[in-house]
């Protein structure tokens, strides 16, 4: 059995084993393959992944709080990964582990139409973030990157070459008027979208965005996914902006690391319907 994982914490919200699993049986692989989640803490990430390979796993997706750390770890990493920073697939085999990032060319896959020329405002300083201003600036996007701890935004925009958001009034909220594609790849709304926050309003606040700031010529993308749209995705397409839900770059991603693992072509309809009906 050719064992996969995704690790995380939490996980308890990952669609990733429903999409997976979907993927192999509609390819008739679910007698050699399987896949699950995992919980794993950031000071047990490094010694987990030892015990899944010592358990014979052979690859491994990674998501928050964990991206980092995966390309720390790796023996050899891809060179998209290396620029990144960060990891999202580990692959396993007794000559290491091997890093890659699927986020890159899964968000590029996701979109509407081509990024270039322009201008993308990326919300977020973790993995993610790094993932998306790094393939949207190779797309050819003017990207600006905004973190609430500006160091941490400042460090990524210096890393990738691209710039960092000037800081608004005391108060104010994001200007975001100028931007033609906003993604927010931090984990505010993480738990609004899984019916577990609690005030509503909170993540356009803590994201330091105003409901009247979309605008219908704006493309919309928020990688949290859940059982219900998050305020982000609400709020942008009640203003008519092209949303972009976590759901469908998961797909994206999902299929570049299944493609990886197993060398097969994913079949993207039935992880599309696997995710949605759960």
């Amino acid at each position: 059995m050719n064992r996969l994982a995704v690790i995380g914490q939490p996980i308890s919200h990952s669609l990733s084993p429903a999409m997976h699993t979907a993927a192999l049986r509609a390819l008739g692989l679910e007698r050699e393959w399987s896949y699950v989640a995992i919980e794993l803490s950031p000071e047990r990430f490094s010694s987990g992944v030892g015990e899944l390979r010592e358990r014979g796993y052979v690859g491994a997706n990674v998501t928050v709080p964990h991206k980092l750390a995966a390309l720390a770890l790796a023996d050899d990493a891809s060179a998209s990964a290396r620029a990144i920073g960060a990891s999202n697939t580990l692959t396993f085999s007794p000559a290491g582990v091997r890093a890659d990032n699927t986020d890159a060319p899964g968000l590029i896959a996701a979109l509407p139409h081509d990024p270039s020329g322009r201008r993308a405002l990326v919300l977020g300083a973790g993995g993610a973030a790094r993932a998306s201003a790094w393939a949207l600036a190779g797309a050819g996007a003017e990207v600006v990157v905004h973190n609430r701890t500006r160091r941490r935004a400042a460090e990524l925009a210096a890393e990738l070459e691209v710039r960092v958001l000037d800081p608004p009034e005391a108060g104010a909220p994001l200007a975001i008027a100028d931007f033609d594609l906003l993604v927010n790849a931090t984990s505010v709304g993480l738990a609004i979208g899984n019916s577990a926050r609690g005030r509503a309003g909170l993540d356009l606040k803590d994201l330091g965005l105003a409901a009247d700031g979309f605008s219908d010529r704006m493309v919309v993308v928020d990688l949290v996914y859940g059982a219900a749209p998050t305020e982000l995705t609400a709020a942008a397409s009640a203003a008519g902006a092209t949303v972009v839900d976590g759901l469908e770059v998961l797909v994206r991603q999902g299929a570049e690391s299944f493609r990886i693992w197993t060398g097969s072509e994913p079949p993207l309809e039935a992880m599309r319907a696997a995710i949605r009906s759960e």
